[in-house]
């Protein structure tokens, strides 16, 4: 670790800007339209704020342990049974990227006339372009990007602020336990990468902090913006709403360079989750194997609607993380200890069990928060007993 470049805390802030500002994030946002407004302005609060505390501790284990995602989940699942999560993980970043992908290049294509797939083309080639370049090297670039992408997103808000739309109810809205839950459901998708940038930050726990702060609070806003624009301007259509508001060029700006600057992270993460299967692959090169890989899967697949993809990546990796947090700050496992960490391994099954469960039951707070206390309830009390005995 001592060969890689330290990273400052404004460098992890703008990191995570950069992932925040999303057109998947925005789109997510059209889906509360229909609730009372104070009820999806709360659900979306309180989702990030439970997603984000747990964002936040999953930074703090890879950032003082100086170890990557996947190879802090070695500490609590084994050497060998941490290679099932860092599995998973590359395939759901690699799912990630062709949806990114997929959305910027629709929206892209709404606001001009060309084809999908040259969208799609032109965004994983900048996406390239940045794994190219190389995380270490991007501080300009970021923020020159970041400026631009805020400036942007400020014009945007102005003009979404002055559509004529009335907020309206429905009987078909999302209940208030699942407003709650798809809000949890963004900042959740980042756990399984979050340490890969964490681990080389100068003051990692402070690191973690901005990182996710700056995140809920861009995150929060992406959901704002695509709540008010499905509302206010009659369009759940990101592109629909730049072209009503001739932004043209603007528009396509925002589009192109938030779908980069959040892809990129996610390919990237797909890299270094791979070392733990195979060392000897070289990263940037396998972050440019999934850039193209989701590239063509943007190219030949209709990706409309990533809600279940979501919770599915809940199910999986809240349950990991729950058992992670539980091993770390309360038990003080902090070394990999076993090929199989066969207990921890039963109860992410039950888990698993659990958190599907409970998204068939409505419950005020979603169902990430109760399943993740059940986990780490569960884990404690086998600690105990095992010292018992």
């Amino acid at each position: 670790m001592s060969e890689i470049k330290k990273t400052s805390l404004a460098e992890n802030g703008l990191i995570w800007f950069g992932a925040g500002v999303s057109i998947a994030e925005i789109l997510t946002g059209t889906y509360y339209v229909g609730m009372k407004i104070e009820s999806a302005v709360a659900a979306i609060l309180i989702g990030h704020v439970i997603g984000c505390i747990l964002l936040f501790l999953a930074g703090v284990i890879g950032g003082r342990m100086e170890m990557s995602a996947m190879e802090t989940v070695k500490m609590s699942f084994g050497k060998r049974g941490g290679l099932f999560f860092a599995f998973l993980n590359v395939l759901q970043l690699l799912g990630w990227t062709a949806i990114m992908i997929y959305d910027g290049a629709i929206s892209s294509a709404g606001i001009f006339s060309m084809a999908p797939w040259i969208f799609s083309l032109i965004i994983g080639g900048l996406i390239i372009i940045w794994i190219l370049i190389g995380i270490e090297n991007l501080g300009k670039i970021n923020v020159v990007a970041m400026t631009a992408l805020f400036i942007l997103t400020v014009v945007l808000c102005f003009v979404i602020s002055g559509g004529s739309g009335v907020w309206a109810l429905s009987e078909d809205a999302l209940s208030f336990g699942a407003a709650v839950e798809l809000a949890v459901a963004m900042p959740l998708s980042w756990l399984p990468l979050i340490s890969d940038y964490t681990r080389t930050a100068k003051e990692p726990v402070k690191a973690s902090a901005v990182s996710a702060i700056v995140y809920g609070i861009v995150s929060c806003w992406m959901y704002g913006i695509g709540m008010a624009a499905a509302s206010f301007t009659a369009e759940s259509d990101i592109a629909a709403i730049l072209v009503k508001a001739g932004l043209g060029i603007a528009g396509l700006v925002i589009v192109v360079f938030s779908t980069v600057t959040t892809t990129f992270l996610d390919a990237w993460s797909a890299g270094i989750s791979n070392e733990s299967i195979v060392p000897a692959a070289p990263s940037k090169y396998v972050a440019i194997i999934t850039t193209v890989i989701g590239t063509i899967g943007a190219c030949l697949y209709p990706m409309d609607n990533i809600t279940d993809f979501l919770y599915l990546i809940g199910s999986v990796f809240a349950p990991m993380i729950a058992i992670q947090i539980a091993d770390f700050f309360f038990l003080k496992r902090k070394e990999i200890r076993l090929d199989f960490d066969i207990m921890n391994i039963i109860i992410w099954v039950i888990g698993f069990v659990i958190y599907r469960f409970l998204m068939t039951v409505d419950l005020p707070v979603g169902s990430t928060l109760p399943a993740m206390a059940a986990v780490m309830v569960i884990r404690l009390l086998v600690s105990l007993i095992r010292k018992r005995t």
